[in-house]
């Protein structure tokens, strides 16, 4: 099992890192060891096994600190299990569809074991001046969209397939065990 897991993220107003205190808490109660925190305070990779990593998402794109983070590190989050969720579209149904624009690329750099969008939340008495006209003009509706329940079944399915590696970890430690020992009572 990963023995130190990084759960980060990259938020504007807090809906996103909210996702990642869930995704933190289910892992938690799992058994896992976990830091959550935000993306730009994340110094080193050293001291984690596997990530989730996740971006709030504006006018179809993450945001900047993510892409960077993952751009920058990308050597070493290919190496370790890595799982990406996004977090932004909004209304019923959440518009718009489909990945943010840097997702694919993202996705060919580290090969994560998944890539979730979450229905985020907006609320308008958070936003900026600028935000503000960007929403009014493209008449986004405001409210909390975000649905905790499928955020709590994605966190317990990367749980599952921690758990299952540390499972074929330890079956090929048994074997290696066995193989020296079968190998010491021949000579």
């Amino acid at each position: 099992m990963a023995s130190r897991i990084l759960v980060a993220g990259a938020s504007r107003h807090g809906a996103t890192l909210d996702i990642v205190d869930a995704i933190a808490g289910v892992l938690t109660h799992r058994g896992l060891s976990v830091v959550d925190k935000p993306i730009d305070e994340v110094a080193d990779l050293g001291e984690f096994d596997a990530a989730v990593i996740g971006s709030a998402v504006y006018v179809g794109r993450w945001m900047s600190d993510a892409v960077e983070f993952i751009d920058s590190r990308a050597d070493e989050l290919s190496r370790m299990p890595v799982w990406l969720f996004s977090s932004g579209p909004i209304g019923d149904p959440p518009m718009p569809e489909g990945d943010p624009t840097e997702v694919p690329e993202l996705i060919d750099k580290i090969a994560p074991r998944d890539h979730r969008i979450f229905a985020g939340r907006l609320d308008k008495d958070r936003l900026g001046l600028g935000e503000r006209l960007i929403v009014g003009m493209v008449r986004a509706p405001g409210g909390d969209f975000r649905d905790f329940p499928a955020v709590v079944a994605w966190a317990n399915e990367i749980a599952d397939s921690l758990e299952s590696d540390a499972g074929a970890d330890a079956d090929e430690e048994v074997d290696r065990t066995r193989e020296a020992l079968l190998v010491a009572a021949m000579r």
